[in-house]
């Protein structure tokens, strides 16, 4: 049994991994069949609720590497998109995924200029594809593409049809991303006080809040969030894997036992794999999340990593550095001497501190160890030679 059916009845908050199907969709990444494998693996070895694969219409090295997926014996439940039709889900069901995600405008906007059709014709599509699917023992997420700017009574009409259609969820997709945390909750809890089915948040960044708004959606009563890793997706991308699994252990206190130390080297590899760098300012997996210059922060952060830290460096798969530059205090300094088995008295650290911050200026950079090694070296020459001639001054007289 996949784990992710075994989460079903308790009160954990499951997440749905995007990566393999809204992920590439980022404009110009394409993973190859061997990444999309590697990828599913590691989510699956982090813990992973659902995957969610790719799309199995569009046949080719698509559809087989999704067939390829479900014979690897993961332990999370793999889910195929499709569009409300019978065709698709068919094609879904030849690929032996345990799940399907069906998926259709609800905007009146996208109705009119994407479809050009009518809500009738939408609230037909999805019923006859989702009674398809789970006469095929299918579980079922329908997709409300464009929620957000959804008629909020059309919307409610919708989820109610998709649940008498035998669907097992419904996914609220803030498609273009125009929410904010407050209006989520509203519109997710009056959802679900309507409606009574379980939600899953599926949210975009283009204003920078897809992680704050699933997070609202999981305060309103929804069960399931959809992510990526890198937060990889259409346009400004999708919610983060990384962020909300660290914000609901962290922040929520709820921990889903995964095995979140896996998150940066998963990070890199998607990375890769998208041609897409991660950022070093990026939240819970960039560099700098533990790099600690500031004379402050780094005195604060060396005196007790709670300081400066709301969790370990190695919870996440990264490691704690001191950088020395422009803003670093004489602490650090001798700290980071000792690392290279210097021990620095006060007086040495106070004297090689204006030399560290005037090299960091001119070269607008934090120093690397050997550049820091230089200049301790010319510092003890220079030192040295003082010594010496203060000795042959006094040895004169």
């Amino acid at each position: 049994m996949h784990r992710f059916y075994d989460a079903l009845d308790n009160d954990d908050i499951l997440i749905v991994d995007t990566t393999l199907r809204d992920g590439e969709q980022t404009a110009g990444v394409v993973f190859s069949n061997q990444e999309k494998i590697r990828i599913a693996k590691m989510l699956d070895e982090i813990g992973l609720h659902q995957l969610e694969v790719g799309v199995p219409v569009m046949g080719g090295a698509e559809k087989k590497v999704i067939k390829k997926i479900a014979t690897l014996g993961l332990k999370a439940s793999l889910m195929a998109w499709n569009r409300a039709n019978i065709d698709d889900v068919k094609h879904s069901i030849d690929c032996g995924v345990d799940a399907v995600a069906i998926s259709i405008s609800t905007s009146d906007i996208h109705i009119k200029h994407k479809l050009q059709s009518t809500r009738d014709w939408v609230l037909q599509s999805m019923s006859k594809a989702t009674e398809f699917a789970k006469k095929h023992g299918l579980y079922v997420s329908v997709n409300a593409e464009d929620a957000s700017r959804t008629d909020f009574d059309f919307l409610i009409k919708f989820a109610k049809e998709a649940k008498d259609s035998g669907a097992d969820r419904i996914r609220f997709c803030d498609t273009i991303g125009v929410l904010e945390p407050f209006k989520t909750y509203e519109l997710v809890k009056k959802l679900i006080e309507e409606v009574g089915m379980k939600v899953e948040m599926h949210t975009h960044n283009d204003f920078g809040m897809a992680t704050a708004n699933a997070l609202a959606g999981v305060r309103a009563g929804a069960k399931f969030v959809g992510v990526t890793v890198n937060g990889l997706g259409e346009r400004a991308g999708n919610a983060a894997l990384e962020e909300v699994c660290m914000a609901l252990k962290i922040l929520y206190k709820k921990d889903l036992n995964f095995k979140t130390n896996m998150f940066r080297e998963v990070s890199e590899y998607v990375a890769r794999a998208s041609g897409r760098i991660i950022p070093p300012g990026k939240a819970i997996v960039g560099d700098n999340m533990f790099r600690h210059e500031s004379g402050i922060h780094a005195d604060g952060v060396i005196k007790y990593p709670g300081t400066y830290e709301v969790f370990s460096p190695e919870d996440v798969g990264l490691e704690r550095q001191i950088v020395i530059g422009k803003h670093s205090g004489s602490k650090a300094i001798k700290i980071k001497f000792m690392e290279y088995g210097i021990n620095l008295s006060d007086e040495e650290a106070a004297e090689l501190l204006p030399m560290i911050r005037k090299a960091a200026v001119e070269i607008k950079r934090p120093l690397f160890d050997k550049e820091l090694v230089y200049i301790y070296e010319d510092y003890m020459h220079k030192k040295r030679e003082k010594e010496m001639e203060f000795f042959m001054d006094n040895s004169i007289e």
